[in-house]
């Protein structure tokens, strides 16, 4: 008996650690260590288990910070799409306004000689001739009234407004107002070289363009058309300070014009 004893308690100092760890201890109160709650290592299994729930708390805040940041950039985004959109449309009805003022007559159309058969395509390239001329001029000083030449170069310029050469056109209406300050020409030029600002895109110089329609033939026609385009420049700039201003000028000094009528339109709005 004692060396079966013996053996007994050798086998058991060869055991591992894990076998005796695996091995319930039983007391006299028929309980089982190690109790609920415990791990096999001893320690309380409630503390180990907070730290699956803190790692899933982290992740789960980190997903909500990815979510909120994507739906920010996803209002930028949206943001930016609609001014591309306001821009692209903006300069659609910049080119039909466009369109609309050229295909209505806006500028006197050159009397063709047609005596003989070239005499229209004669007409033209001499018209052509002339925008490049005036485009070429390098200083600011007028010559002698010639009202033959004052059409052919102003008519030449305006043909540029008609390809959509809008580059050319501004160089063209620049070069014959130094030239012909003082045509009869010279108010409808210089509020046409506003309409190709405009179309340009160049807000600055088309408020400068159409400011000066006023400014320089403050009795032209073409006053009260530049005096609402310019409203509508000032607005695009965002000075909203001075639309309303310029656009009351419009309804007070010219009554009973399209451009008034426009203007109320537009005061009605702000």
């Amino acid at each position: 008996m004692r060396m079966c004893r013996r053996a007994v308690t050798v086998l058991a100092l060869s055991l591992p650690l894990s076998a005796w760890a695996a091995v319930p201890v039983v007391d006299d109160n028929g309980g089982a260590y190690p109790p609920s709650g415990y791990g096999t290592s001893g320690a309380y299994a409630g503390a180990g288990a907070s730290t699956p729930a803190s790692a899933q708390g982290q992740l789960f805040m980190q997903l909500q910070q990815m979510q909120d940041q994507l739906s920010r950039q996803q209002g930028i985004i949206e943001e930016l799409q609609n001014d591309v959109a306001r821009m692209k449309q903006e300069n659609l009805e910049r080119y039909q306004d466009l369109d609309r003022r050229i295909n209505s007559g806006g500028a006197p159309a050159a009397t063709p000689d047609n005596s003989s058969s070239g005499g229209a395509s004669d007409a033209a390239g001499a018209a052509a001739g002339a925008a490049g001329a005036a485009a070429q001029q390098p200083a600011a000083s007028s010559e002698p009234g010639d009202p033959a030449k004052e059409k052919l170069y102003y008519d030449a310029a305006f043909d540029l407004i008609k390809q959509k050469d809008f580059d050319k056109a501004s160089q063209a209406f620049n070069a014959f107002l130094r030239k012909y300050p003082n045509s009869q020409y010279a108010g409808n030029a210089q509020y046409w070289l506003g309409e190709v600002n405009l179309a340009k895109g160049d807000l600055q110089g088309a408020s400068q363009a159409f400011a000066q329609v006023s400014q320089k033939y403050p009795k032209h026609s073409k006053v009260p058309d530049s005096l609402y385009k310019l409203a509508d420049v000032e607005r695009r700039m965002g000075h909203t300070d001075k639309v309303k201003g310029i656009l009351q000028q419009v309804i007070t000094q010219y009554p009973g014009t399209s451009a008034a009528q426009l203007a109320q339109r537009d005061l009605q709005k702000l």
